[in-house]
């Protein structure tokens, strides 16, 4: 048969392209023209493709003409994931490998020039995008086998070389193959003491009673969180146990995130679909490009989508760059990141916990008591390094709590003993599936992601609560974005409390823990 068609997919950020790899093998002058927007790196597959195929002992047609097109032709095809359809799709125009059946297989991996196979980035997105246009059979490296078989219903083929992938399609008798090597940005290093944040709890903080349960209302929600205080009064410390108080991912979570992992090509194969929520703390040093997403070539997710469902803790908020500060307006406000290229655009989820952490001026020691402010800085200096998080950026934060230094009051307090994370989790998680419950069907999961305009619709809150918010807005205290998250604050309250629907104490707290001022004991005592 002189034409041939085999599938691969072409992730563009979170979307996957299925492409059809059709090859022509007829009498002409003897070479081999690739057409349909290749990058470099896919120009180079001729060469791998041809060299794989004779160094597996598999007929290459040397006396034909081949051309092989990537369908649709108007759309950028980059990096080494087409290589496996490639080989295919030649042996089968050459009628070496049977046709029937090859459209509604997809083949992804990178071939070397012994035949061998190389592990992709990206596998799981690229699987998902293929079961969603009809493919129900798959054959890749064999250590993305695991995460490939993540997609229901999808006939997975783990396989170590083209000679094997070839046996299989042959129907022949399966032969030897050295292993596929992991990801070349497989985690290599390892060190005493990495999985710490495992073992701390709520437990071992003192103190603070206001400050937990503003981070278990922000964890019940999903919504952001600003900590400002002095150095030394636990904001990190605050914001390592937050994973503690989340609950387990749901599958529809865990299969996202696996996703982002994969894409960014950071996926453990070894262990399966990420289940617990993610942690991440990237140094203020970071680039835009880390942090939001980017690279050079194809977009890779940054730290806020490799978050996603989690928590992202940004320490040191004022230091980082400006138009880092900048580029968290769209992840704060829609959840979402879009990459926009010359020829592309890209949008990633970034739907995670955002926790800030700030301190008041760039030495830390500032206080609002002349008796113990021992500050060293100017007072200019203490407003530029302040304007860092005011304005829209800091509009974007649902929580703000500012952290005191503990008192001997605090240490020596015998009788009160801190909760653990374990059971402030159990909370969390019936406030969440309260919201679950609440949001069945529609295309969010928490609190701090549902609509303004549908919130004030369907979930509105009392008219006595929403005239206090009108209040603040009309009086300047609030942005009208704010009073929106002072709704969805509230709702959030009301869930950990076992409420129906928030009513106006439920509205005062909320605006409360959007302003920052002090909570009284009795409105802490109240969550369920």
């Amino acid at each position: 048969m002189p034409v041939a068609t085999t599938r691969a997919v072409s992730l563009h950020g979170a979307v996957g392209h299925l492409i059809d790899v059709q090859t022509d093998v007829s009498p002409g002058q003897p070479g081999l023209t690739l057409v349909g927007r290749p990058d470099a790196t896919l120009n180079e597959a001729r060469d791998r493709c041809r060299m794989a195929i004779i160094n597996s002992r598999m007929p290459w047609p040397t006396t034909k003409r081949t051309t092989i097109l990537l369908s649709p032709a108007d759309l950028l095809k980059r990096g080494t994931v087409f290589d496996l359809a490639l080989a295919v799709s030649v042996l089968a125009a050459d009628g070496y490998v049977a046709a029937d059946g090859l459209p509604h297989t997809a083949f992804l991996g990178e071939l070397t020039l012994d035949g061998n196979l190389r592990s992709v980035a990206g596998v799981l997105p690229m699987v998902l995008a293929a079961a969603e246009r009809g493919i129900r059979r798959v054959f890749v490296p064999e250590p993305q086998a695991r995460e490939a078989a993540m997609v229901p219903g999808m006939e997975v083929f783990g396989m170590r070389s083209l000679a094997q992938v070839v046996a299989e399609l042959r129907g022949e008798e399966v032969p030897e193959a050295p292993p596929v090597a992991p990801m070349s940005g497989a985690r290599l290093l390892s060190w005493r003491g990495e999985d710490r944040l495992e073992e701390t709890d709520m437990s071992d903080l003192l103190g603070l009673a206001d400050v937990r349960y503003a981070v278990e209302v922000a964890a019940a929600g999903g919504h952001h969180l600003l900590l400002s205080g002095p150095k030394g009064t636990g904001k990190t410390s605050i914001a390592e146990r937050i994973p503690g108080i989340l609950p387990a991912l749901t599958r529809e979570e865990s299969l996202e995130l696996t996703a982002i992992h994969s894409l960014a090509g950071i996926l453990d194969p070894s262990g399966g679909m990420i289940a617990e929520p993610p942690y991440a703390a990237p140094h203020h040093d970071a680039s835009k490009a880390s942090l939001i997403g980017g690279g050079s070539g194809q977009v890779r997710p940054g730290e806020v989508s490799r978050a996603h469902a989690g928590v992202l803790f940004l320490d040191e908020f004022p230091l980082f760059r400006s138009d880092v500060i900048e580029a968290l307006r769209q992840p704060l406000e829609s959840g979402d990141v879009t990459i926009a290229r010359q020829e592309e655009s890209v949008t990633l989820p970034a739907r995670g916990m955002v926790v800030l952490a700030c301190n008041p001026c760039p030495c830390g020691d500032y206080v609002n008591d002349p008796g113990g402010n021992r500050c060293r800085c100017k007072p200019q200096q203490r407003r530029d390094y302040q304007l860092k998080v005011t304005g829209p950026v800091a509009d974007r934060v649902d929580i703000v709590r500012h952290l005191r230094a503990l008192t001997k009051a605090d240490r020596g307090d015998q009788f009160t003993r801190p909760e653990s994370s374990a059971v402030i989790r159990e909370r969390v998680t019936r406030a969440r599936e309260r919201q679950a419950e609440r949001f069945a069907g529609e295309s969010w999961r928490l609190n701090a992601h549902a609509p303004g305009p549908v919130l004030r619709d369907r979930w509105p809150l009392p008219a006595e609560g929403q005239l206090l918010v009108d209040d603040q807005v009309y009086e300047g205290h609030l942005s009208r974005r704010g009073g929106t998250r002072v709704h969805r604050v509230a709702w959030t309250i009301a869930d950990l409390r076992g409420l129906d629907r928030p009513g106006i104490e439920e509205v005062h707290v909320a605006l409360l823990l959007r302003g920052g001022g002090p909570l009284l004991l009795e409105m802490l005592g109240r969550a369920s």
